[in-house]
């Protein structure tokens, strides 16, 4: 069909299925901000500019203002981090293997933060990108070109507003038609992204943004209309509403001013997503500590918890300066895509299926509803009772990563399910535990 001007047509358009069945993406918040590498605990590193121009900053500005004019002196300005953003140890192909071996299905590289950089060649931000200065590298290109290598999909995070554009400045609107607009459709026409992710849009609504119009483009002329998924991130009070998939943010759907995302998103027929970083900061913050990042077995449970509900997980990482994906988020992704090798039938192309009463219990289900999937979030010690599995004869389940036989029985109606004493060393499965009950 073709899609008009509005959002009654546009929300016609359905979230293509392989977003859905992906589950798991990575997030990557890479730019100049990865310099100084600084935030206070619990805030995002990336917003460093913003925060050391603040006029009356509150107590969180003054300590990247504290910090900046310590390191770094009171004349250095924000664009003198060009020179030191070198990525001198990037190497696209070994960040593709990183992901792939995640197990991740798709990615999300932020082209463009609020402070305008883009980490690809543009027309409208002359001076202003990774080629022209800088590393001098089409960070776009490169890793698009390693990821079509593997079966993890290419996508970005393009923010709509930049603080200090002088064109945005003056007049929203304006900057909208003759710089914002122009330059997504640059974007889309020139490294055909699986997935984009606006962000900013708070400041405006999205007839400043001319949201509709620009979509009403991507979804009927340009070259990825079969299969873009752009989120909800279109102008203020649109998250959670209107646009493609439903994006949520650390357990917030817009700023922490909104429910939890627990308590949204089991009401969404859309596809959806709840971004974060490993830990409190989406840039890389050189003060976080181990104690600071979850444990591989929180982010697994996080996952499951998820895409129990119907949502998938965007986990960020944030490369260094020098272009390392730091040490310690490389083996927690690395602990996910074990666990994922394992169990991932019950995660990848899954649907919700039912809650239970059970804390340590989360379901779901294949998408022609033959195959059930429990997971039970503690270590599984002689039986399991499956609160939502109506009891049948003709019930078969199998312990995912192990040989074990496990009899189904009844019990009030529902399956109980019964084992042997397991030996957690012959399991190739650690932090969760995925039964599998066929129909």
């Amino acid at each position: 069909m073709k899609y008009e001007n509005n959002w009654d047509s546009l929300m016609q358009r359905k979230v293509p299925e392989w977003f859905e069945d992906a589950k798991f993406g990575i997030f990557i918040h890479w730019g100049l901000y990865s310099v100084p590498a600084y935030a206070p605990k619990g805030q995002y590193a990336e917003w460093y500019w913003n925060a050391i121009k603040t006029e009356n900053p509150n107590e969180n500005q003054q300590a990247f203002i504290d910090f900046h004019k310590k390191t770094y002196g009171e004349n250095f300005e924000y664009a003198d981090f060009v020179k030191d953003f070198k990525a001198e140890c990037f190497d696209a192909d070994e960040w593709a293997s990183i992901f792939q071996r995640a197990g991740a299905k798709y990615i999300n590289l932020v082209s463009k933060h609020h402070d305008g950089f883009t980490l690809y060649k543009s027309d409208y931000t002359p001076g202003w990108n990774s080629v022209d200065v800088g590393p001098h590298i089409d960070f776009c290109r490169e890793l698009k070109d390693a990821l079509d290598k593997t079966d993890v999909k290419f996508g970005v995070y393009h923010s709509v507003y930049e603080w200090y554009h002088p064109l945005y400045l003056k007049d929203p609107e304006e900057y909208a038609l003759k710089h914002l607009i122009p330059m997504l459709k640059e974007l889309m026409e020139k490294y055909q992204p699986a997935t984009l992710f606006t962000d900013g849009e708070w400041e405006q609504t999205d007839e400043v943004w001319h949201s509709t119009e620009f979509l009403q483009w991507l979804y009927n002329e340009s070259s990825v209309k079969d299969f873009i998924v752009p989120n909800d991130r279109w102008g203020k009070g649109t998250r959670g509403k209107l646009g493609g998939n439903f994006t949520s943010e650390y357990g917030y759907i817009d700023g922490g001013s909104s429910p939890g995302i627990m308590n949204v998103i089991d009401t969404y027929t859309r596809p959806n997503e709840e971004c974060r970083g490993i830990g409190g900061s989406f840039g890389f913050n050189r003060i976080e500590n181990p104690d600071d990042y979850l444990s591989s077995k929180e982010l697994v449970h996080m996952l499951i918890d998820l895409v129990s509900r119907g949502s998938n997980f965007l986990l960020n990482v944030g490369p260094t300066a020098d272009g390392r994906i730091p040490v310690i988020m490389q083996q927690k992704l690395f602990d996910m895509g074990n666990w994922l090798k394992v169990n991932g039938e019950g995660i990848y192309a899954t649907r919700r299926y039912g809650f239970s009463k059970d804390k340590d219990i989360r379901y779901t289900r294949s998408k022609d509803g033959s195959t059930i999937y429990a997971f039970l979030l503690k270590f599984p010690f002689g039986e399991v009772y499956l609160d939502e599995v109506e009891y049948s004869e003709s019930l078969k389940c199998s312990l995912l990563g192990s040989s074990e036989n496990i009899e189904v029985c009844e019990k009030n109606g529902k399956a109980l399910l019964k084992f042997n004493p397991l030996n957690p060393d012959e399991l190739e499965s650690e932090y969760a535990y995925c039964f599998k009950i066929e129909k």
